[in-house]
């Protein structure tokens, strides 16, 4: 299941958000939360470079089946790509959260079609015929082993950020 990825520290990151606004201001918190969009960079393009370049394979075409284009002019994977995001928050609940913005899909790829992607196997209807389903494969996990490679980096550059403005308001 593709989850959104968030850098929270539920105590440090609330308490210098608060800090924040009491003491500094809006420079000081535009400058935080660059800093922490920055360091969610790296794998909000990992992850649009792994969807667009993974590889599928499909089922195959069974004997005396009929072949022929896509009906659709939009690549899949390049859609996907394009609906991965970015929000950073300075206030409320502060953080970094790279996520699959749903509102970017098109109609026909539903989140759950992703998910399913990320499991290892997308099955769909055969040219919009719902009667007709076929199954692609991909390798599984492709999203939470990216996420996972970038985690670390992205934990220290976060605590990164909170120590030298915490030093900064103090």
């Amino acid at each position: 299941m593709i989850r959104s990825v968030q850098i929270l520290g539920t105590g440090q990151l609330l308490t210098l958000s608060r800090r924040l606004r009491a003491a500094s201001g809006a420079p000081v918190q535009r400058n935080m939360a660059r800093r922490i969009r920055r360091a969610a960079e790296p794998l909000h393009r990992d992850l649009q470079s792994t969807v667009r370049t993974l590889p599928m394979r499909s089922q195959g075409r069974a004997s005396g089946k009929r072949g022929g284009p896509s009906p659709t002019t939009r690549p899949f994977r390049a859609s996907i790509a394009a609906a991965i995001r970015i929000s950073v928050r300075t206030t409320g609940n502060p953080g970094a959260r790279v996520f699959l913005d749903k509102g970017l899909l098109p109609p026909d790829i539903t989140v759950g079609a992703v998910n399913q992607l990320n499991d290892g196997r997308l099955r769909h209807p055969v040219f919009g015929n719902r009667k007709r389903w076929a199954s692609q494969y991909t390798p599984s996990m492709w999203w939470d082993k990216t996420v996972r490679s970038h985690t670390p980096r992205m934990t220290a550059e976060v605590a990164r950020v909170i120590n030298d403005v915490r030093r900064q308001i103090e």
